[in-house]
């Protein structure tokens, strides 16, 4: 008789980080609106949740 094929343990499913950075780039535009350095607030919101994606990321990891 063969022996039954045991299943895999399941993995938890991971979270998504890319909240984090849509979240960065709408916040990067509204703080660059009313600064006036719309560009510069983008890439800085961009940069944030990139940080926090990967966080997320390495801390699920």
């Amino acid at each position: 008789m063969t022996d039954p094929v045991q299943p895999r343990p399941s993995r938890p499913t991971s979270s998504g980080g890319g909240i984090f950075i849509a979240i960065g780039i709408v916040g990067g535009i509204i703080a660059g609106l009313a600064t006036g350095e719309v560009t510069v607030a983008v890439l800085a919101g961009l940069g944030i949740g990139i940080l926090a994606a990967l966080l997320l990321w390495w801390r699920n990891r």
